[in-house]
């Protein structure tokens, strides 16, 4: 097929590239005058696993094209993808101008039938509104084309959105029109093969089903967190807690882990985003309010643990290692990672920060500048260079396996903060070092 994917960020480029791989011939429209060019050689201006290599293999195999006018990229295409973005405003809600002005250019383009994908996450209600942008377009216009809006929802987790796209668990088709499904069906055929995924609902349902994952995702989380204070509380440990629970098929074990709070572009925009919903609704989203709370809140437990160590002598003219900016390993994104509240609450205290990443640096370099008391270091050995102590904020692999006696030769308060759970207190103290965890006990 002839794919158009409005929109060359995360969801649209990584569409396009799984779309492409198949052997759709697919264009991405790109306003940004920086990425269409570094796209065109196969430059992916962020991090996700494999994806560089699906771009520049298909880009040369003449199945991407890369334009900056949707003129250009809707020619003879069937199907058009909105893949753009939908920031919060302040009140939680999505800002979806962006949405809305890909809908009105499509109705002053389109020049013959063509399915529209909402694919960005928005609110319920979006395809109406879609589709109505579009109507007023064309009847500016005068003419008559088939025109059906279909809502898509991208269910990509960063790290593993390849696998995620192509062999996901659902494939969610918003729509009440025959025709605008079975070329949604023939689309997505190629990734339907070992059995059945897709499942037809109506817009609402669609929009709704996106939002509602990841609040529940979110809501194990800081679940999750709020019973590790609790742990701490009564001499307990959430690790051991958390075996116990997830051998339960009920419950299951993914989502299980306390820590440091979530992040990204995702969980925490969609639960605002929830919550406002139900509000202009007329319902007060209660438990949602709750999980965000939960959350703000444990971004905060790591420093509150620093500095009650450190209470005798405070955080001044203390130096921190920190293992870990982006808001989950197999990603540069540090999107409202915990990281971040962590390093700006240990800097106005008076401390330095020596901090590494295996591959945000640049997102950190871009997030800080040139910041007082702040080193982004070389690599994780460079950042123990002086340090009094070491927090871990992201799990990364390479960061789960530590020689402990070697951070206890270099640390000179010999004290460590887990905040991900990665090590086992016993172990850690048998090397001399003073281990603080989340939920530990």
């Amino acid at each position: 097929m002839r794919v158009t994917v409005i929109g060359a960020g995360y969801v649209g480029l990584v569409t396009a590239a799984c779309f492409a791989e198949v052997g759709n011939t697919v264009t991405c429209v790109e306003r940004d005058p920086s990425r269409i060019a570094a796209l065109a050689k196969a430059q992916v201006p962020f991090y996700e696993p494999g994806l560089s290599e699906l771009v520049a293999r298909n880009a040369e195999a003449g199945r991407m094209h890369f334009v900056s006018s949707l003129e250009q990229g809707l020619e003879d295409a069937q199907v058009c993808f909105i893949a753009v973005g939908t920031p919060p405003l302040p009140s939680g809600q999505a800002d979806m101008s962006q949405v809305r002005g890909a809908a009105a250019e499509i109705g002053r383009t389109v020049n013959g039938p063509l399915v529209v994908v909402q694919k960005s996450t928005a609110p319920v209600g979006t395809v109406a509104m879609v589709h109505g942008a579009i109507d007023v377009e064309l009847a500016k216009r005068g003419v008559r084309h088939w025109v059906s809006v279909v809502s898509n929802p991208e269910f990509l987790k960063e790290g593993s959105a390849i696998e995620d796209f192509t062999r996901g668990d659902r494939i969610v088709l918003g729509s009440s029109d025959e025709r605008a499904v079975a070329v949604m069906r023939e689309l997505y055929r190629p990734f339907n093969r070992n059995h059945e995924k897709i499942m037809v609902m109506n817009p609402a349902s669609s929009e709704l089903t996106k939002y509602a994952a990841n609040a529940m995702l979110a809501t194990r989380i800081s679940f999750m967190n709020e019973l590790a204070r609790l742990a701490e509380a009564v001499g307990a440990d959430i690790e051991q807690v958390r075996l116990g629970m997830g051998v339960d098929h009920r419950i299951g074990s993914h989502f299980l882990y306390a820590g440091a709070g979530y992040g990204g572009s995702c969980f925490p925009k969609d639960v605002k985003a929830l919550a406002f919903m139900a509000h202009e609704a007329g319902l007060h989203a209660e438990l949602a309010e709750a999980v965000d709370a939960v959350n703000q809140r444990q971004k905060q437990r790591l420093f509150e643990k620093i500095s009650a160590h450190f209470a005798a002598d405070g955080l001044k003219g203390k130096t921190f290692a920190i293992w870990g900016l982006a808001f989950k390993p197999n990603t540069d994104d540090m999107r409202d990672a915990p990281s971040i509240d962590l390093i700006e609450a240990l800097l106005a205290a008076g401390a330095k920060v020596q901090a590494f990443d295996p591959v945000a640096m640049e997102s950190a370099a871009r997030h800080w500048g040139e910041r007082a008391g702040l080193t982004l270091a070389k690599n994780a050995k460079s950042a123990l260079q002086g340090a009094d102590a070491l927090a871990v904020v992201t799990e990364w692999h390479a960061f789960r396996s530590p020689d402990f006696n070697q951070l206890a030769s270099q640390l000179r308060a010999k004290v460590v903060f887990d905040g991900r759970n990665l090590w086992d207190p016993q172990t850690v103290r048998a090397a001399g070092l003073s281990y603080y965890g989340i939920g530990r006990g």
